[in-house]
């Protein structure tokens, strides 16, 4: 069994090793022949494999298998849905002096916030307490 195994693999080798050579450099994809030629001398049953599935480029004469057609475009005008960029007319120092008055807003929230709660804290001890 194993002699007969050995015998497949170096009959598949061969015939990868022949395809390879006859081959037009066209027809051979992802590597050149003479890497193909040496994938598969060093490894032959995985180069041998891999040549039939992925090196060799099959022709459009050989085994036609149908294939779905797109469906019909609608003869309406899609709209562009593409995100367009915004257009800022604005000079970069009016847009430092609007992300400045931001900053003073927001700097002037946070101290009426810390305002309040010390008020809040304040208005809560000062309570007479019942006793």
């Amino acid at each position: 069994m194993p002699f007969l195994f050995s015998l497949l693999v170096i009959a598949l080798m061969v015939g990868a090793l022949v395809d390879i050579i006859r081959r037009d450099d066209s027809q051979v994809r992802f590597l050149p022949k003479m890497a193909w030629v040496i994938i598969v001398i060093l490894l032959p049953l995985i180069g041998s494999i891999l040549w039939f599935a992925i090196g060799r480029e099959y022709s459009e004469a050989g085994l036609r298998i149908p294939r779905m057609r797109p469906a019909a475009r609608p003869t309406a005008p899609q709209p562009d849905l593409r995100p367009t960029t915004p257009v800022d007319t604005r000079s970069t120092e009016q847009q430092i002096a609007d992300l400045d008055r931001e900053i003073e807003e927001w700097r002037l929230r946070q101290e009426i916030e810390k305002r309040r709660r010390q008020d809040g804290d304040s208005s809560t001890d000062a309570e007479p307490t019942a006793g």
